[in-house]
């Protein structure tokens, strides 16, 4: 199985499994870093959502709706799309998990894990607890960190995985310094930064940051553009 993650500005990625595509944490609307819209991505068979902030499910509703993709997400968030119709007529029901617990889809395993972030909804309703994603995929496993400060259980559920994808904008995440300390914890082979540049507050020299990862752990750092593609080898 080839997999091949594209980053699609933010904290949004585009991952390609064979014939399978998925998205996670869609932001398009109102993001000044996005190149994509909604309409882009009619083909996907599941969204990944990782905690409830608007800058994490702006395109949730409209991607699922025309692709007739099934959410994946929390127990409290996909309660929440339950509650727009998802699962009626030709809706799939989203999937509702909590920490810890995994799921066979049919590109490969989903397990929904630990991160140190709120979760609140657009609307204000609760998120429930914000989480990450590890997916284990033709012998191959990618750690999603999504929204999280550094915590040292890191190197526990994603200790040696072959991809790591860290946020580094800090103020609302981790930033560089912590990033590169998970990344020595983890020990990934290969480590990419997302989560930074959509605004002021966030930006960050991520090639700067790649020159640190270099230099102080044993990852191989990777900066994506825009759109930008990585195939795991």
């Amino acid at each position: 199985m080839t997999i091949t993650l594209t980053w699609l500005s933010h904290a949004s990625w585009l991952i390609q499994l064979d014939q399978h595509r998925v998205l996670l944490d869609p932001f398009f609307a109102d993001n000044p870093a996005a190149h994509v819209t909604a309409e882009d991505f009619t083909d996907v068979s599941h969204v990944l959502v990782s905690h409830g902030h608007f800058d994490h499910v702006a395109d949730v509703e409209a991607v699922a709706r025309a692709a007739k993709a099934t959410i994946v997400t929390n127990f409290e968030i996909s309660a929440w799309y339950g509650e727009k119709g998802f699962g009626e007529g030709d809706l799939p029901a989203p999937i509702g998990m909590n920490l810890g617990g995994r799921i066979e889809l049919p590109f490969g395993e989903v397990q929904l894990v630990p991160a140190l972030h709120s979760s609140g909804l657009p609307d204000g309703r609760y998120g429930g607890t914000a989480g990450g994603f590890i997916l284990r995929a033709g012998g191959k496993t990618v750690y999603f960190a999504c929204d999280t400060a550094f915590f040292s259980d890191m190197r526990f559920y994603a200790g040696g995985a072959d991809v790591a994808v860290l946020p580094i904008g800090d103020l609302f995440t981790m930033g560089v310094r912590d990033s590169v300390q998970a990344t020595r914890l983890i020990e990934p082979k290969v480590v990419l930064p997302t989560h930074y540049d959509t605004w002021p507050p966030i930006q960050q020299d991520a090639e700067d940051w790649a020159k640190r990862v270099q230099a102080e752990t044993s990852a191989k750092p990777v900066v994506l553009p825009v759109g930008g593609q990585f195939t795991i080898d």
